[in-house]
């Protein structure tokens, strides 16, 4: 049973409220440190070659297969941090979760920096992972409920544009400094991140719960089949992000090779440059969403852009390497709705549930790139490398837009409301 406040239209912000919105906080705060989420998340796909071929590996197909098998226990691990960190975000508060988190990550990542075999560097990625998860959902769970739902969408934009520029640092840092210098910049990052979060108070709505609250029965109530499909739908519309950042940029160097491009394509470059475009991605989606005063038809129209523009890609035989950046650019706006994809997962739960929530939907979206990989090496001896990675893609958006047409409309409601 879900118990919802009466609530109607929004009403439409003025300037002085959205500013302040802008300046508060939780909002400052909260983008500084999914500024330093990013850049670590982002790093190994920025270093991963020359970290790789540091440690003594060879360019080719070995970069490609250990480079899977790094992200992938990367991944993993933020497949477990997400369910850990959103339980006890639900259970001991929004705060503890971003301090644990940033601990953990932070650690994780200064110890990049003195691996010297793949095994260290395995552990290294999985425990990052596992920290890096609770960063976004922590936050954004946050500012939704520190803020009036007038303006919330313009504290998630804010939120998720500044954020997505760590990978824009990390690349400019990774071209300036060595691999290992990167991750002790990143880990130092996130430890100056720490002295911040003292200026952040706990959510109101959560301090607000009734006492007694038991850890993980979020669990229970977020499996009811009344709630699972919601929840699946919102994980969904978050596909074809990870699909793009985890495939498509991760493995740009190789495409473009296929795709006879008429010169090399760096990844220390695409990936600043892709994340460039996710950050005007957001701050557009954000601010036509809370024009529009809708979320699904923003999501729509990103999600057709991401198909558009990531067909386009994989058919650019003999590109420039001006051209293949510039849809890399292009795809990265396109899958910037990320901030109205997480908002709309905190929306759509009770104040019991949404730390959960907002921190395992997204990390599960992440997650895909398992999937995501897997299915493109199963693809690949079949359909090659292209066409491989155009039948994944295709397969991501079709689930994007099926989670997104069982989902209901979000903007006007108040989040002050619990799931029983």
């Amino acid at each position: 049973m879900t118990t919802r406040p009466v609530t109607g239209p929004a009403s439409r912000p003025d300037l002085t409220a959205i500013i302040r919105a802008l300046i508060h906080p939780a909002v400052l705060v909260g983008a500084l440190g999914y500024f330093v989420d990013i850049y670590d998340l982002i790093l190994f796909a920025v270093v991963r070659v020359p970290s790789l071929v540091g440690l003594g590996y060879q360019p080719g197909d070995q970069l490609v297969a250990t480079g899977t098998w790094l992200i992938n226990w990367q991944m993993g691990g933020m497949l477990l941090g997400g369910v850990l960190w959103g339980l006890l975000g639900d259970y001991r508060g929004r705060l503890s979760t971003l301090f644990g988190s940033i601990v953990l990550y932070s650690l994780a990542n200064l110890a990049n920096a003195w691996v010297h075999d793949l095994t260290a560097y395995t552990i290294c990625r999985f425990l990052a992972g596992v920290g890096l998860a609770g960063e976004l959902g922590g936050c954004i769970t946050l500012v939704s409920e520190a803020l009036p739902r007038e303006v919330r969408g313009y504290g998630t934009m804010m939120v998720s544009a500044i954020g997505v520029l760590g990978a824009v640092v990390a690349g400019a840092v990774a071209r300036e400094c060595g691999w290992r210098e990167a991750y002790i910049v990143g880990g130092c990052l996130g430890l100056v991140l720490l002295v911040l979060r003292l200026c952040v108070r706990e959510s109101h709505l959560f301090q607000a719960l009734a006492p007694g609250r038991r850890f993980a029965t979020q669990l229970g109530l977020l499996l009811q089949p009344a709630r699972l499909g919601r929840y699946l739908a919102c994980i969904a519309i978050g596909l074809p992000c990870w699909y793009v950042i985890g495939l498509v940029i991760l493995f740009s160097p190789e495409f473009a090779k296929a795709l006879h491009a008429t010169g090399p394509i760096s990844g220390t470059l695409a990936v600043p440059v892709s994340y460039a475009g996710i950050c005007v991605g957001d701050l557009v989606s954000g601010a036509i969403s809370q024009m529009w005063r809708t979320r699904k038809a923003v999501l729509f129209v990103f999600l057709a852009g991401t198909t558009a523009c990531f067909t386009a890609f994989f058919l650019s035989t003999g590109a420039t390497p001006v051209q293949i950046y510039t849809l890399l650019f292009a795809l990265g706006i396109c899958v910037g709705y990320w901030a109205v994809f997480v908002t709309v997962a905190a929306e759509h739960f009770g104040t019991n549930l949404r730390a959960t929530v907002a921190t395992t939907v997204p990390n599960f979206s992440r997650g895909y790139v398992l999937v995501a990989t897997a299915l493109f090496n199963v693809f690949k001896p079949q359909f090659g490398l292209l066409h491989a990675g155009l039948a994944v893609g295709l397969i991501s958006v079709a689930l994007a837009f099926a989670g997104l047409f069982g989902l209901r409309e979000t903007f006007h409601d108040e989040l002050a409301y619990v799931e029983a």
